[in-house]
C-alpha cells in the first residue's frame, strides 16, 4: 500500500520538473544573448574623427558682384584746326595735367591771319582814338562816331577769333590722367575733329554695379567695399559705395551703384575685372565654427559634439557666413569640441576617437578673426 502511494506523486514530480525545464533553458539564453549584444557593443570600433573649437572675431555681411574696372574720367583729345603735326610732346604712358601741350600743328596760314588781324585792329584803334578827340571837340558827328566805334568792336572780336584759332594749333590736355593711346605720327596732316589722343584718369577708378532690388535698403553711400582682382593674383583693394541710382530698372529688376577705388600704386588698371564685395554689416566678437562642419539634414542645422567619448547631435542656429567660418547664434557656448573632419559616418551616440590635437587648435582658434 505504500509502495502504490508513492509511485503515483514520483510521476506527478516529473511531469512537473519536465515541463518547468524548457523555461530555464529560455532564460539562460535570454542571459547569454544580452551578454552578448554589451560584448557586441563594447568590442565596436570608435570612429576616427577631427575637432575644433569655436572662435571668436568680427564677421561680415557682405553682398558680392564683378564688374570691369573704369576709369572715373577719360577723354579724346580732338583737334579743334587742321594741320600738319610738327612735334609730339607726350607718349603712351606719360603723366599730363589739364592744359598741358601734347602736339603742336604748323599754324603757319593762322599765324599770318593773327598778324593781319592785329594790324588792322592797331590801325583802327588809332583812327578811334583820334575820333573820340573830335568828338570832344564837337568836330565829328554822333552818327559818324558810333560808326567807327562798333568797327573797331567788330576787328576786336575778329583779332580774338584769331587768336584762338591759333592757339588750337597747341593740342593740349582737356583733364589730368595719363596719356592712354596715341592716334597721331609726326608729319600727318590732320583735319579739325580728328581723334589725337587719348587720356585717361587713372585716379579714382570705379565699379559699376547692378545690384537687385531687394539688396536696395541694405546698400548705403559710404559703405566701405573691398574689390579682389585675378589679375593680380587675388590681391585686395579698399573701396567704398560714393553713389547709388535712385530709380530701379523695370527690364532687369536692379539699381546702379557706383563703386571708387583709389589705388596710388596703380596696380589696377582700367578693364581689369574685379570682384567686389561691399560690406552691410557686421557683428563684433561673434562665435564662429569652420563652415565644413556644419550637416544640414531634414531643414535642421546641426553639428556633431563630443562628449565622453561619444558623438553628441547639436542643432544650432546660424547668422553670417565668411571666409570659411559661420556665425553661431544658438545651440552652442564655445566650449565644446566640434568635429569638423568625419561628422558624415556619424550617428548620435557613435563611440568616436579624436586623432587631431585640439588643445593646439584652442589655441590658434581664438586668435582666428573672420574678415
Amino acid at each position: 500500500m505504500t509502495t502504490g502511494r508513492f509511485w503515483p506523486g514520483l510521476i506527478l514530480g516529473l511531469i512537473l520538473l519536465a515541463a518547468c525545464q524548457p523555461d530555464v533553458e529560455s532564460e539562460g539564453a535570454a542571459d547569454a544573448d544580452g551578454a552578448n549584444a554589451e560584448k557586441a557593443e563594447d568590442d565596436t570600433p570608435a570612429i576616427p574623427v577631427e575637432t575644433s573649437v569655436a572662435s571668436r572675431g568680427d564677421i561680415y555681411a557682405m553682398y558680392s558682384g564683378t564688374a570691369p574696372i573704369e576709369a572715373l574720367a577719360e577723354a579724346e583729345v580732338i583737334a579743334k584746326v587742321s594741320g600738319e603735326i610738327r612735334e609730339i610732346l607726350v607718349e603712351e604712358g606719360d603723366d599730363v595735367t589739364s592744359g598741358q601741350v601734347l602736339a603742336r600743328l604748323d599754324g603757319d596760314r593762322l599765324r599770318l591771319e593773327l598778324m593781319q588781324a592785329e594790324a588792322n585792329l592797331r590801325k583802327l584803334q588809332r583812327d578811334y582814338q583820334r575820333n573820340v578827340n573830335l568828338k570832344k571837340r564837337g568836330l565829328i558827328s554822333a552818327g559818324d562816331f558810333e560808326k567807327i566805334k562798333y568797327e573797331t568792336e567788330a576787328l576786336e572780336a575778329t583779332y580774338n577769333l584769331a587768336r584762338l584759332e591759333y592757339s588750337y594749333t597747341e593740342i593740349k590736355a582737356p583733364i589730368d590722367g595719363v596719356v592712354a593711346e596715341r592716334f597721331v605720327k609726326i608729319g600727318n596732316m590732320i583735319d579739325a575733329n580728328s581723334v589725337t589722343f587719348q587720356v585717361t584718369s587713372l585716379e579714382p577708378l570705379v565699379a559699376y554695379l547692378h545690384v537687385p532690388e531687394r539688396e536696395y535698403r541694405r546698400i548705403e553711400r559710404g559703405q566701405a567695399a573691398v574689390i579682389e582682382v585675378d589679375a593680380l593674383q587675388g590681391k585686395e583693394f579698399q573701396a567704398a559705395v560714393t553713389r547709388i541710382s535712385p530709380v530701379v530698372d523695370p527690364a532687369t529688376g536692379t539699381f546702379k551703384i557706383t563703386v571708387e577705388v583709389s589705388d596710388p600704386s596703380r596696380q589696377l588698371k582700367p578693364g581689369m575685372f574685379g570682384r567686389i564685395n561691399i560690406v552691410y554689416d557686421m557683428h563684433a566678437q561673434a562665435l564662429q565654427i569652420p563652415r565644413g562642419a556644419i550637416i544640414d539634414e531634414a531643414g535642421e542645422t546641426s553639428v556633431f559634439i563630443v562628449e565622453d567619448e561619444k558623438a553628441v547631435r547639436r542643432v544650432i542656429t546660424t547668422g553670417y557666413a565668411k571666409n570659411g567660418h559661420i556665425e553661431i547664434l544658438g545651440g552652442l557656448t564655445g566650449s565644446e569640441k566640434i568635429v569638423v573632419v568625419g561628422q558624415t559616418g556619424l550617428k548620435d551616440g557613435s563611440k568616436v576617437s579624436i586623432i587631431n590635437v585640439v588643445e593646439a587648435e584652442e589655441s590658434s582658434a581664438s586668435n582666428n578673426t573672420s574678415e
